[in-house]
């Protein structure tokens, strides 16, 4: 019976090594692609799986779900999703450079779509995957690891023979770091990287004259070159890019803009947020110089569309659209990736170092397998050539010995005991043989009609063939200048093959330049109903309509255009609105809910009080919650920009009440759940900040709670409903804060 053994630790030690673990492990084995390959680990077994099956280029397409299943019950057990959607991104065009999946069906498109189900769609590898990523893998020339329960093998990297985590850049988020590296034109990295070679000395200045930056699949405009040394040399930064603008005349004077390429980051759901952004830059009238938006984008490229009106300023309408919308946006460069079994961000010299050392430990590994392979020839053919000159006297063994092991023994060592010679001369010469165990077994196996003197020939063709090979194998691994041209002329035939126009234009440009009419200021009405549908009106509308906006309207106000309303719900944040994104028209024109223009949510909290910005800030507030909670707080402190900010600080379970401007000599009124009436004066709480809890302001039982809270001037009437029964609030004892009140019996 074996007995347990209990090891005491503490327990957050535990916990931070676990966690640890669990880090390393999400970094190297899921999120970042290895330098080398510049694949991550689904990709890398997605493409070797279907290497396996055989869905090569010249193969037919196989279902995805096959390829999925596959590659997860034996070697990526994690989610089906994650393997498909690697498998959906390594077939798009407009995401990759170089595609490394042939994708046939509907695999989404630039706009967002996403792809039909794997049950739908065929797959095989692209041709480059073939000869790029996955050939040689039967010479040795990687490791070959256990997958996850050890019962098939898996390459720990792919033979890459060009840089292609620079070609196709990577992204992914890991546990504390991510990586994003941008997309790269094939022969243009493929010629730093030869000229790297020749010169190991080049500095990265000179490196970038080749490989001017990035080569993004959707075009577009980087306009910050001279910040890209800095970029490449620390392996982080901010690559600014811009979508491309054509201006196109049409009939009648008119112009349009057509933006025919986008930048990188705007590709999927961002291009329906582009033209939406677009439309709000009408809406609100930021310009009045767009009179239609089309997008006439399809299978040949990006064509967005904005007619303008006859005389508009194309440059300006252009800079503004860089300014205002994702146009022009920021690419997070962060060249992280993992080199020698650790995440490290790297720069483009490190990175090439790492290349071109694989490169040459590729070779190495592949011209030490041929080697071998054409030494093992070389015995074979040369044990062949030896035994056609001797022919008849191993035929003389053969038909003297009793078995193949006598036979054998004899041409290796000459071993005669046992076997019938026609002369005591055959003998002696078959006492002098000494074949190797691999000549042996290739003569015994041989077959007659290699002794056709053709067929003879053939064997000094094919050894001189061998002596070649090996003179060649041997040359290329003692020499370093040697296996260098190799590589090289590797690389040439994959830029040859491959290699495509840049697409990306790289430009120091001008900043955009957008600046905004100063917006008119002027009074305005702001109307809001009971169910939240909010509009503005100008002040000689709402005298003409005061009757009618008055009794239709919750909320009333007077403010400036460029002023802010403020919303406190009772949930204890203050959301603000824009005056001028709020619909400003007629008195009967459309209003649109609040939700559409704030953060306010109607369907989980509740409007408590409504009051433009400028009141606030010359005011204070009052604040009562249902816990019987209260507190004053300075109007300055809610001179935020942000569209949503806490108001006050609740407790758990407790909601807002009451909030409202306090003016001068007002009282409170209070009433709780089970009957009780409290009034006192409202100087008697006290000014707090906004973060702070307040005070108590009526003593409750723990089983009662506030359900209503009235302000009022003093002197002024105030008249309620309680239980059917009118109550004047302002004949209530008057008494002072933190008292239980008065129990009113109906």
């Amino acid at each position: 019976m074996s007995e347990e053994m209990i090891i005491k630790t503490e327990y957050s030690d535990v916990m931070q090594k676990s966690y640890i673990d669990y880090a390393m492990s999400v970094i190297v084995a899921r999120a970042l692609p290895d330098v080398r390959d510049g694949l991550k680990p689904v990709q890398r077994r997605t493409l070797y799986d279907m290497h396996e099956l055989g869905i090569r280029s010249d193969r037919p397409y196989r279902k995805c779900a096959r390829i999925v299943g596959d590659t997860m019950g034996k070697y990526h057990p994690h989610g089906d999703s994650s393997i498909y959607e690697a498998l959906v991104v390594m077939s798009q065009d407009f995401k990759k450079g170089l595609p490394l999946v042939d994708g046939h069906g509907n695999f989404g498109s630039i706009e967002g779509d996403g792809a039909a189900a794997m049950r739908y769609t065929e797959a095989r590898l692209q041709k480059v995957s073939e000869e790029a990523l996955l050939a040689d893998l039967d010479k040795d020339i990687v490791d070959f690891v256990p997958n996850f329960d050890e019962t098939e093998k898996e390459p720990g990297v792919l033979p890459a023979r060009i840089p292609h985590l620079l070609i196709n850049g990577a992204e992914g988020i890991a546990v504390g770091m991510s990586t994003s590296i941008p997309p790269h034109n094939l022969g243009e990295t493929i010629d730093a990287m030869k000229a790297y070679m020749k010169n190991p000395k080049l500095t990265l200045e000179e490196l970038l004259k080749i490989m001017p930056g990035p080569d993004f699949p959707t075009g577009g405009i980087v306009v910050n070159k001279d910040e890209l040394t800095e970029i490449y040399r620390t392996g982080s930064g901010k690559i600014k890019i811009r979508g491309k603008v054509e201006v196109e005349k049409v009939k009648g004077g008119k112009e349009l803009l057509v933006i025919t390429e986008i930048p990188y980051t705007m590709i999927g759901a961002n291009i329906g947020k582009f033209l939406n952004d677009i439309g709000n830059l009408v809406e609100t009238k930021k310009t009045t110089d767009i009179v239609d938006i089309t997008n006439q984008s399809s299978k040949e490229g990006i064509r967005i569309v904005l007619e303008l009106r006859k005389g508009a300023d194309t440059e300006q309408l252009t800079n503004m659209l860089y300014k205002k919308t994702r146009l022009e946006d920021t690419f997070g460069v962060n060249m992280l990736a993992v080199a020698d079994g650790r995440p490290e961000t790297l720069g483009l010299i490190q990175i090439f170092d790492h290349v071109i050392d694989f490169q040459f430990e590729l070779n190495t590994r592949k011209y030490k397998t041929l080697l071998n392979k054409e030494l093992d020839k070389k015995e074979i053919q040369e044990g062949l050539i030896k035994a056609c000159d001797v022919i008849d006297l191993i035929i003389e063994i053969l038909r003297g010995s009793r078995d193949l092991k006598m036979a054998k023994a004899c041409l290796m060592s000459g071993q005669t005991e046992g076997i019938q010679f026609k002369s005591e001369k055959s003998r002696k010469q078959a006492a002098k043989l000494n074949f190797t165990e691999r000549q042996a077994t290739a003569i015994l196996e041989m077959r007659l009609y290699r002794l056709i003197g053709l067929e003879i020939q053939a064997l000094m063709k094919e050894h001189d063939a061998t002596m070649k090979n090996i003179a060649r194998y041997s040359e290329i691994l003692n020499n370093y200048s040697e296996m260098a041209k190799v590589i090289i002329k590797e690389l040439d035939r994959f830029k040859k093959a491959y290699a495509a126009p840049r697409k990306t234009v790289i430009e120091n440009g001008k900043e955009a330049v957008f600046v905004e009419k100063k917006v008119e200021e002027m009074p305005v009405v702001f109307l809001m109903d009971r169910f939240g549908y909010c509009r503005t009106v100008d002040v000689p509308t709402y005298e003409r309509n005061r009757e009618a906006a008055d009794s239709e309207s919750r909320h009333v106000i007077l403010c400036k255009n460029t002023d802010r309303i403020c919303i406190f719900a009772d949930s204890g944040k203050m959301h603000t609105v824009k005056v001028l994104d709020l619909p400003f028209g007629k008195f009967r024109d459309k209003a649109f809910p609040v939700d559409n223009y704030s953060n306010f949510d109607s369907s989980q909290e509740q409007m408590i009080c409504v009051v433009s910005m400028e009141m606030l800030l010359a005011g204070k507030v009052l604040f009562v919650t249902r816990q019987g909670m209260s507190k004053v707080v300075c109007g300055r402190e809610y001179d935020v920009r942000t569209r949503t900010s806490a108001a006050i600080k609740l407790n758990e379970g407790d909601r807002v009440l009451l909030t409202e401007l306090l003016g001068e000599n007002m009282q409170l009124a209070l009433q709780s759940e089970e009957g009780y009436f409290l009034r006192f004066s409202a100087d008697e709480i006290p000014e707090k900040k906004k973060a702070a809890v307040g005070v108590r302001a009526m003593k409750l039982s723990d089983t009662d709670s506030l359900t209503g809270a009235w302000l009022f001037a003093k002197g002024t009437e105030q008249v309620i409903s309680y239980k059917e029964k009118e109550i004047a609030l302002q004949k209530l004892k008057l008494s002072g804060r933190d008292q239980k009140g008065t129990k009113i019996r109906v």
